[in-house]
């Protein structure tokens, strides 16, 4: 942990006060000016264009994923473990390769398009790359089965008497969802958007790949200015402020997790 999280944490926190040199490498003199170019209007709106997109990936994993993994954890148990290793797939390909997949769906002349066409569907094709829906479809292709997982280990667990009691006393399904389900597994949903927010706030080669140059984000931003810009101080200061909204969605997610615990208890 010291060696490769804390160093190198403390190394980009440290950069981040620096000057960038002349030819692109670090001069150590102390400055505030990196911080201080995050206030532009163009940083700012890519700050929250990158937490929307952050935002609906999440909750658009959130949607799809609940009902799925309600599915599977209440699912037959001879078809279960088929339903788990479909959840499981993706980890066995390498993400890029995944990516790429997509792009052969979406792009102009790909799977999608032809089909619509074949059928006579549209008369051109849709532009479905190289734009925020493209992203936000790549990120929840990408992230989906974070989310999944943490709700299916939480409604697993969830006692079908609390549910069959609800029927008892006359409850209609949706009060019984917003009333029962929903606040027992509201543990498994915070993992699960904890575990597809953050990471979605550093993917840069979906954006990349998917977004092409219409689409900047925060984490193509950080990519530029290292690789292409060297300007590794500014680059640095950049990842200090994700790492910042990192650190505080963590600290929501262990105080909202606490009250959780403490109302099972009570």
């Amino acid at each position: 942990m010291l060696g490769f999280f804390v160093m190198p944490l403390i190394l980009i926190v440290a950069v981040s006060f620096c000057t960038r040199g002349e030819v692109g490498d670090i001069v150590y003199s102390f400055t505030l000016k990196n911080y201080a170019k995050l206030i532009n209007p163009l940083y700012i709106s890519i700050f929250i264009k990158s937490m929307a997109i952050a935002l609906f990936t999440t909750m658009l994993c959130l949607v799809f994923g609940y009902p799925f993994a309600f599915i599977v954890a209440k699912a037959n148990k001879k078809i279960k473990p088929l339903l788990l290793v479909l959840i499981m797939l993706p980890f066995w390909t390498n993400s890029l390769v995944r990516t790429y997949a997509m792009i052969v769906l979406l792009r102009t002349e790909g799977i999608i398009n032809t089909m619509l066409r074949y059928f006579s569907l549209i008369n051109e094709p849709l532009q479905l790359m190289y734009n925020n829906t493209a992203v936000m479809i790549g990120m929840l292709y990408m992230m989906f089965p974070f989310m999944v997982l943490p709700l299916y280990a939480s409604i697993e667990k969830l006692d079908m008497r609390l549910l069959e009691a609800a029927d008892d006393l006359g409850a209609k399904p949706l009060n019984k969802f917003l009333q029962v389900t929903l606040p027992l597994t509201k543990g498994g949903i915070l993992s699960g958007s904890l575990l597809v927010f953050v990471p979605t706030l550093g993917l840069f080669f979906i954006t990349d790949l998917m977004g092409g140059s219409k689409v900047v984000l925060m984490s193509n931003l950080i990519k530029n200015q290292f690789l292409t810009a060297r300007d590794w101080p500014f680059g640095s200061a950049i990842s200090v402020i994700l790492i910042i909204v990192m650190i505080v969605m963590i600290d929501l997610y262990i105080r909202q997790g606490g009250k959780i615990d403490k109302k099972a208890v009570l």
